[in-house]
């Protein structure tokens, strides 16, 4: 298991528990009602992810109409260009999730999360255009669009993970993903909605397709002004040296006086997460331990090359795009992007009843997700996700069956066409209780303390790659092999759940050092735990919860910093 440790880091990390809990009380509802402030603020800054889930699935709505049509010629009849009007979104959203690490460092989270705003308003009104300037304007538009998007859904779950308070962080996380699946259910109702403004037919209204495009301006000018009046993440302002201005935040944020207990714990654990990264920053790239904007933008490219360079972190590498590449793979995003094309090539109107269908998959997936969020702590990642890809897999079977058989005779049976909507709604449920919000957990858990936010950026970015690739290519493959398609998506979701069965650790309760062990990196977790352990006495932390009282000295900035400096100086 690694060289000693183990049992003093569970210690540790039990002793802090059960301090905060002692006077704060365990996690769970009434966790939340406690911090019902910081709820408040997780909750507003959510309304990112109701954003980044619309943009999933509002399009698919908008180019099913015949007054979107008249305006893009080609790209609403050609597969391919149909393709690249979809995905250049991803593209996009790949770009912004690689700036957003630097632009949430420099800047703040908060400033990150009003940058990402403006960019997501700028390109929703490029595409406002389309009226006169035809295709060229969305295909800008949403490439703009997506940069704001892929920033807001990796800057909101580390700025909400960063206000919150441990006994309730999981759940606020988790509410992003509920975010998501919610702006995605509200996208197809108003597509449905508005498809009926001027008619369905081809005298359409444009405010069909445009009111869906423009509706989105609205949350994020109201996220844009909240978010002024919103605090910076303590955790940033100690990053930074404002550590008297984090305390201050700190002290609002639990509803406590700056000077109590449990707010001088939990800042003392801030600062030392953050000395910690630091150190070992000094430590593996000592020509990037000064603070400066351009280190900051090199330092998550150098950080992501080193994660390939030994065998031990190459194997979480894999794990951790793998499972991001298996998780779009599996199609999801083809049935969010172009659903109502699916269920038309299923036997229903393309325009009515297609957009009816659709709307259920974004009420089912909402549903479905909240399980996961509530149990999947208790059920474990590998067989929730091996028991969802099977489930998915068997559906795509079935309606590709269905789809050999029946493709040019759906009028004569409907049932047949029914059956197969059903299956795609059962496949949406399978794919919300599992790979939609335990593949990103394990992505997050996988990784040592020091590398971790190197290797989350790395799977965000095959996540959004694989997406693009997919909702690229999905239009050509529905035209050119109809019940391929499914199959395809099939036999791929079937190698996800022996990839995960066979090939991914469960990661339910491990300990850092533990994983070590199960990726062959022993020694990694317990030489992050010693630097850990050093900072923490420095600091006095350990001192308290031992209730020896802080050390008054180590609390300030200014007594740290020759510290810093002169560690900084032995690991060069």
């Amino acid at each position: 298991m690694g060289a000693g440790g183990g049992g003093d880091a569970g210690a540790f990390y039990d002793a802090a528990l059960q301090k905060r809990q002692a006077m704060m009380g365990k996690s769970g509802p009434s966790a939340l009602v406690k911090n019902f402030r910081v709820f408040r603020i997780a909750l507003f800054a959510c309304i990112g992810g109701v954003l980044y889930g619309y943009n999933q699935g509002m399009f698919s709505g908008i180019l099913a109409m015949p007054s979107f049509g008249r305006h893009m010629g080609e790209y609403t009849t050609n597969q391919t260009k149909k393709g690249w009007l979809t995905a250049i979104l991803e593209l996009g959203a790949w770009l912004g999730t690689l700036l957003s690490s630097f632009i949430a460092e420099v800047l703040s989270r908060k400033y990150g999360v009003l940058v990402a705003c403006s960019v997501f308003v700028l390109g929703v009104v490029i595409q406002t255009t389309a009226v006169s300037a035809g295709a060229n304007s969305i295909l800008a538009g949403r490439f703009i669009t997506g940069m704001g998007v892929g920033s807001l859904a990796m800057i909101i779950p580390i700025y909400n993970s960063e206000v919150a308070p441990p006994e309730v962080r999981g759940a606020l996380v988790a509410t992003q993903q509920l975010a998501i699946c919610f702006g995605i259910m509200i996208s197809f109702w108003i597509d449905y909605g508005t498809n009926y403004i001027g008619g369905t037919g081809e005298g359409q209204s444009d405010a069909a397709w445009l009111v869906p495009i423009c509706l989105q301006l609205a949350p994020a000018i109201i996220l844009f002004v909240g978010m002024i009046f919103m605090p910076f993440s303590p955790r940033w302002l100690i990053n930074h040296g404002r550590e008297e201005e984090a305390r201050k935040v700190l002290s609002e944020l639990r509803g406590m006086p700056p000077d109590h207990e449990l707010v001088e714990i939990e800042f003392l654990e801030i600062k030392a997460q953050s000395l910690f990264e630091k150190r070992s920053i000094a430590e593996m790239f000592p020509e990037l331990r000064e603070q400066t904007a351009w280190n900051t933008f090199k330092l998550q490219f150098v950080a992501i090359k080193k994660l390939f360079q030994t065998k031990a972190m190459f194997k979480r590498v894999i794990v951790a795009t793998v499972t991001m590449f298996f998780q779009q793979w599996t199609g999801i995003n083809a049935v969010l992007y172009y659903a109502p094309f699916i269920f038309e090539q299923l036997g229903l109107d393309l325009n009515t009843t297609s957009l009816l269908a659709t709307g259920v998959v974004g009420i089912v997936m909402f549903i479905a997700t909240i399980p996961a969020v509530l149990w999947i702590d208790r059920a474990g990642r590998k067989p929730v996700l091996t028991i969802g890809a099977i489930g998915m897999a068997t559906c795509h079977i079935i309606i590709a069956v269905l789809v050999a058989k029946n493709i040019d005779q759906w009028a004569e049976h409907r049932a047949a066409g029914w059956a197969a909507v059903c299956m795609v709604w059962l496949f949406v449920i399978h794919f919300g209780y599992s790979w939609g919000p335990c593949a990103w957990i394990i992505i997050a858990e996988i990784w040592p303390l020091s590398t971790r936010p190197y290797g989350v950026a790395l799977g965000a970015s095959s996540n959004w790659m694989n997406n693009f690739i997919v909702g690229q290519v999905t239009p050509d493959m529905l035209e050119g092999i109809p019940y391929g398609t499914y199959i395809l998506f099939g036999l791929l979701t079937y190698l996800g759940a022996a990839f995960i069965w066979f090939l991914v650790p469960e990661t339910k309760r491990l300990t850092l050092e533990e994983m070590d062990v199960v990726f062959g990196s022993e020694g990694t977790a317990a030489a992050d735990f010693e630097r850990m352990e050093e900072i923490n006495n420095e600091i006095g932390l350990n001192q308290i919860l031992r209730g020896e009282g802080a050390v008054a000295a180590a609390s300030g900035s200014d007594a740290e910093k020759p510290k810093v400096a002169e560690k900084a100086e032995e690991t060069v």
